[in-house]
């Protein structure tokens, strides 16, 4: 009779590299003060006392070489969820046999929109498995009445035995599994508590192997740390196929539903939702929503145009700047990259001479947005002199285009989208890098192309 002893392993939490002992960096990932202790159980045959594992015979057949030409691709493959910002954030729909990782702040919205797409697959007749190791199945039923009606294929399951689990779902056969969440999952060999490194490795490890070997789609959960990624090792992020990350203040009505990691798409693309009662509803013109509110004949405000993946959004940048009653003047960035604002305002105060170095500074991104696209630091620059001069921007100007550190400002991609967006929701400016003017003019809008940021600011 096989017999196991405990011992004391040490896991990084950011790669999962496995020690003896515990160490201050890790070797793999060269992060530092990553390791965490965990028991986890050492099977012996029992003879002896040998460490040694008796190795059962695999029956399984060798897989082949196959030739690149030979295979084919269909249509079918992927599985439309009826959701289509979902649909434009995986590449186009649910690939068969995907592992697709979700993960968010708690609250956020995560079980809510796994919980649609079932519903939605479901009213589509594909059989469906949700697997809840947090709620049980009248919590769930709760949430699922404020969403809409399901159909009979949607199947509910409350477990957290991995090897009970993995039995559901080749019993089932389902097209579509929820796991909710992996932390909750363990494994009966491993000692280690759930949610601990060893078994959400392993856990993860069984549902990509029950993904590539049956061809259903596994949608998991996972938890997030305070510094917003997914709890647990990030060899977890490795190991899946496509990584989707909820943004967005858990207060506000927004979400954003962003891409990190595709296989089978872009990495830029995002989703935008509301939260309503009956759940998240797709934002279809998220630039419009984005500027609802904007304040008219202020300083400080102006408007910019960022590209999201294929998807131009227009967004508020606000700033105010005004003498410092300290020694050392405050700077604050929220929505945006603070460095990135420390930089242009040096390049403001080197090349246009604007004594603003004794100036507290804010800048802001207007609707919780966040975004690091170079292309909206004309934007930041012409909203801090506006609020310094107390000049207002026309409202009906938009801006967009890099700055470099000689005040030049440089060409950015997809230009000619960035205006046709603009003219879609009524502006009539355009201020632009002068490398990407368009060969002909469009009509029903102006368009201003400069060089560098004194041009910008002699507009104002």
């Amino acid at each position: 009779m096989a017999k196991g002893k405990v011992a004391t392993v040490f896991f990084c939490q950011e790669c999962g590299h496995e020690s003896s002992k515990w160490l201050g960096q890790c070797p793999a990932c060269r992060q530092w003060n990553t390791f965490v202790e965990e028991k986890v159980t050492i099977k012996s045959s029992g003879m002896g006392g040998s460490a040694k594992t008796s190795a059962a015979k695999d029956t399984r057949e060798a897989s082949k070489p196959v030739e690149i030409g030979t295979i084919t691709m269909n249509e079918e493959d992927r599985i439309l969820t009826g959701i289509a910002e979902l649909d434009r954030v995986l590449g186009g729909g649910i690939m068969q046999g995907s592992l697709t990782l979700v993960g968010g702040d708690p609250g956020i919205g995560k079980s809510t929109l796994l919980l649609q797409v079932c519903r939605q697959l479901s009213n589509l007749g594909r059989r469906v498995l949700y697997i809840s190791g947090e709620e049980s199945l009248k919590q769930i039923k709760l949430r699922a009445m404020r969403i809409g009606e399901f159909q009979e294929n949607m199947l509910l399951l409350c477990e957290t035995n991995i090897t009970l689990v993995e039995d559901a779902i080749r019993s089932t056969k389902p097209e579509a599994v929820v796991i909710d969440s992996i932390q909750t999952m363990y494994q009966e060999d491993i000692s280690a508590a759930p949610g601990s490194v060893s078994q959400v490795r392993e856990a993860t490890n069984v549902f990509l192997q029950l993904a590539k070997g049956m061809g259903v789609a596994i949608f998991i959960v996972g938890h997030v740390t305070k510094e917003g990624t997914v709890a647990g090792p990030r060899v977890l992020e490795h190991m899946v196929d496509t990584v989707l990350y909820f943004e967005g203040d858990r207060y506000a009505s927004y979400r954003i539903l962003r891409g990190v990691k595709n296989r089978f798409g872009s990495t830029n693309e995002i989703g935008v939702f509301e939260m309503r009662r009956e759940g998240l509803v797709e934002v279809t013109n998220p630039s419009e929503y984005m500027l609802s509110g904007k304040p008219i004949g202020a300083s400080g405000s102006v408007v910019v145009c960022s590209l999201e993946g294929t998807r131009p959004i227009l967004v508020e940048i606000q700033a105010l700047v005004c003498r410092t009653n300290f020694g050392i003047p405050r700077r604050q960035a929220t929505g945006t990259d603070f460095n990135r604002v420390n930089l242009l305002m040096a390049v403001l105060e080197k090349r246009l001479g604007l004594q603003i170095g004794d100036c507290d500074a804010y800048v802001n991104i207007a609707g919780g947005m966040r975004i690091s696209e170079p292309a909206i630091d004309l934007g930041i620059i012409m909203a801090i002199v506006s609020s310094f001069k107390n000049r207002v921007i026309d409202e009906k100007t938009l801006v967009f285009g890099e700055v470099g550190l000689s005040g030049e400002v440089r060409a950015v991609t997809m230009a000619q989208q960035r205006v046709l967006e603009a003219k879609k929701l009524g502006f009539d400016t355009v201020i632009m890098p002068k490398v990407n003017m368009p060969d002909e003019q469009i009509e029903g809008i102006r368009i201003i192309g400069i060089g560098g940021i004194g041009e910008a600011i002699d507009f104002i």
